[in-house]
């Protein structure tokens, strides 16, 4: 365990706990207020709260490794381990690596993500929330399952270029995948987890072979096509390796993400109903969401040496936990910032996507599809509200934040 002594500790402090799950910004605005830093002892992790020490651990990755950005917080079983080790050969890229790695494989992801691909994205992802929508019939609708899970997965499947074919079987494998590395899993998930992350891993070997042998018009080729150019700058492992990632990543953050602002529209119905009256205000009330409710309120660095954060020490080799969910509600950096406002100026200095070198490389493409899916139920649907009482089940993990269900009326 690291030594805690130097810093104050909190005993109390369990991002996995049921109340922290259920809503965990009083909590977050709590610790924020009492301390800019302490060691949590429940995982084992040292907590950073503030706006400033956030924005400035994300800008200097030479003492905030990302290197333990995906790492099961938790050791796994034996039988785990030996089912990853056996077939998974995925390794750390962008989002848990470091320079110069990290900044050769950026580069390349880049140019997939460029505009003009984002741009070729956009009148898909309008077809294919509408075809979403006009399956919607009226009464109790769960929105998740309606719209804000498939469409960010076709989406992004569509993007790597997986076959629509495969896409529930994809989608199957990764169910509770959040749990695997951010959660407390027991062993017989642990074990189910592994081997669909084995699958998902072969899958994605295989799907890459096909590519390399014809390359069409999708991400994936763009990475080919740079491979056969330069094979020393980009391997067929590293585009594997980006596959698998990205699919898994491009879709769970953005399905939480609009779960949120649908969430959070609903329950402040003036707003919602300024929002169906003038559309140009849906950029801004996606930035608001990002900043309020992020689908991602922590995430992880470890320091590579000592290093003092708004007055408190903690050593080398400390895993750390960044609570942008804290530093995006911090009263230093966002006037009334408890309150939910999608009108307010000073939206878009939130820390949702990151900052620095590993700022969301699918930034661009996860606020487009929320603008697209708000859009639309503003056309479609101005009437819609959120059922009243119930209970919202958010998965138990340090990091991702969105309702599994949403349930909306939906009118006639």
């Amino acid at each position: 365990m690291t030594n805690a002594m130097a810093c104050p500790v909190n005993h109390g402090f369990n991002p996995l706990g049921d109340d922290y799950v259920a809503d965990p910004y009083p909590i977050l605005s709590g610790v924020r207020d009492e301390t800019p830093a302490f060691y949590a002892q429940s995982i084992d992790m040292w907590v950073i709260t503030r706006f400033d020490d956030i924005q400035a651990a994300l800008m200097d990755p030479a003492t905030f490794s990302a290197a333990v950005g995906q790492r099961p917080v938790f050791p796994l079983t034996e039988e785990a381990q030996s089912i990853i080790k056996a077939g998974f050969r995925a390794y750390p890229v962008m989002s848990d690596c470091d320079p110069p790695r990290h900044t050769r494989i950026r580069r390349h992801n880049q140019k997939g993500f460029s505009a003009r691909r984002i741009s070729v994205l956009e009148p898909k992802v309008w077809a294919k929330a509408t075809e979403l929508v006009d399956a919607i019939e009226p009464g109790v609708v769960d929105l998740v399952s309606a719209l804000t899970y498939p469409l960010p997965a076709y989406m992004i499947f569509t993007f790597i270029g997986f076959p629509d074919e495969d896409m529930d079987m994809l989608k199957s494998w990764c169910g509770n995948r959040i749990a695997f590395s951010w959660g407390r899993p027991s062993a017989d998930e642990q074990q189910v987890i592994a081997n669909n992350m084995v699958n998902y891993w072969r899958y994605c070997e295989e799907f890459v072979a096909k590519r390399l042998a014809e390359p069409v018009d999708d991400f994936t080729s763009d990475l080919i096509r740079i491979h056969q150019a330069d094979p020393e700058s980009l391997s067929v492992p590293d585009i594997t390796n980006v596959a698998y990632g990205l699919s898994f990543a491009g879709h769970e953050t953005t399905t939480s993400f609009t779960g949120n602002a649908v969430r959070r529209l609903l329950a402040n119905r003036e707003q919602w109903d300024d929002l169906c009256a003038d559309r140009s205000l849906i950029p801004q009330a996606v930035e608001e969401v990002l900043r309020y409710d992020s689908s991602i309120p922590a995430w992880r660095r470890i320091t590579t040496k000592a290093v003092t954060v708004g007055g408190v020490d903690i050593p080398a080799n400390a895993k750390i936990l960044l609570l942008l969910g804290a530093a995006n509600r911090d009263p230093k950096h966002f006037e009334a910032a408890e309150t939910f406002d999608i009108h307010r100026t000073d939206v878009r200095k939130h820390l949702a996507f990151g900052q620095g070198i590993h700022y969301c490389i699918g930034a661009a493409l996860a606020r487009m599809e929320a603008r697209v899916a708000l859009d639309l139920f503003a056309q479609r649907a101005p009437g819609m509200r959120m059922v009243e009482e119930q209970d919202f089940d958010f998965p138990a993990n340090i990091s991702f934040r969105g309702p599994r269900k949403l349930l909306v009326h939906w009118p006639e």
